[in-house]
């Protein structure tokens, strides 16, 4: 992308960033200005409290047998999800106000590339959690039969799938060589981009609303049907919750990203009154906090996942006591113990139901 002359007529690949900014209308400040320490400090400390609650996330999934299925590794791979989120966004806050003019355009690139990734990623593990909870609550089961094998597959095409998203307008919808058409938010991209990517950002978000509200019905309508036979009330209400548990994931997320995204398509059509760039780091900063709030929401809606938080932070607290045993992998012998008699209990239970 980075290049000495405009090999070109019209293109223009020698100049800098500051020059798109510039033409675009989003100006850059050369110097620190006070908000530009707030917003970087703020930016940065977030990112860390991110990083760090999706790592628990998912270390709590590998080290509990109890989440050794489907729908978990997808929230697990959601988290790995929100961790890249974290990080995208650290790197932007080292990329960020004065530091912007001394970017390369393909240092610029990289930048953009990792925000677009991560939500990427984000969508399409929603998408899968909503195909998968389709797939086993219309039959009223817990977990998916999908194989491990296959939630590996699906895994990698969903993080091939984003990357590949977020390498498109380097790939060549970007407007170095189209200045007239470069949107104001991300002044090297093609407005026409920004509509493309809102517009099927937004779709997805509908078409999971539609797929968890079809799903609730369902269930609630099949509730009523059930017998009260104990098993099959327990039963009901793990899957319940564990319905409630991903759509508050999924309301949360289309709450936090969709200004951000109809902020985009709007910069996308041109809209030179909407005065994008007044609210372009208020959704930024909303967008971001999305990717704390699902374990926060793992910690309030899931037992089993609070319980093994605790464990793992308990573990963390005691390592520095030599004469102590307890360490992670001991950990993990014990859940694994307890969850093998919980899951001898559930199987019971289900069987029971059937």
């Amino acid at each position: 992308m980075d290049k000495l002359t405009d090999d070109v007529p019209g293109c223009y690949y020698n100049r800098t960033v500051q020059f798109f900014y510039e033409h675009s209308g989003k100006n850059i400040s050369a110097h620190w200005r006070p908000r530009d320490y707030v917003v970087v400090s703020l930016g940065m400390g977030v990112s860390v409290i991110v990083i760090l609650a999706n790592i628990l996330v998912m270390v709590a999934i590998f080290i509990n047998r109890r989440f050794h299925f489907p729908i978990y590794y997808l929230l697990g791979n959601l988290a790995a999800a929100d961790l890249f989120s974290g990080i995208a966004y650290l790197h932007l806050m080292f990329h960020t106000g004065p530091w912007t003019i001394k970017l390369s355009k393909n240092q610029w690139f990289v930048r953009q590339t990792l925000i677009d990734s991560s939500l990427t990623a984000s969508v399409l593990n929603l998408l899968a959690i909503a195909l998968e909870r389709h797939q086993t609550i219309f039959t009223m089961q817990l977990h998916s039969k999908m194989t491990n094998r296959r939630v590996v597959l699906l895994i990698a095409l969903i993080w091939g799938l984003a990357i590949f998203m977020g390498l498109v307008p380097t790939m060549g919808w970007h407007c170095v060589c189209d200045l007239e058409n470069c949107s104001t938010m991300a002044p090297m991209y093609k407005r026409s981009y920004l509509v493309f990517w809102a517009v099927l950002n937004l779709f997805t978000f509908s078409l999971m609303v539609a797929a968890y509200t079809r799903i609730f019905v369902y269930v609630r309508h099949k509730s009523q049907r059930m017998s009260q036979h104990t098993s099959q009330i327990r039963h009901k209400e793990t899957v319940f919750n564990l319905m409630k548990t991903v759509s508050m994931i999924l309301g949360c997320f289309v709450i936090c990203w969709t200004p951000g995204l109809v902020l985009l398509m709007l910069d996308g059509l041109g809209c030179e009154s909407c005065q994008v760039l007044r609210y372009e780091k208020y959704c930024l900063v909303l967008a971001e906090c999305n990717s704390l709030v699902n374990p926060i929401i793992y910690s309030f809606r899931d037992t089993d996942m609070l319980q093994t938080f605790k464990r793992i932070l308990c573990c963390l607290c005691r390592r520095g006591d030599a004469g102590r045993k307890d360490t992670l992998s001991g950990m993990r012998c014990n859940t694994l113990e307890q969850e093998r008699e919980r899951d001898v209990l559930q199987r019971q239970d289900l069987n029971e139901s059937g």
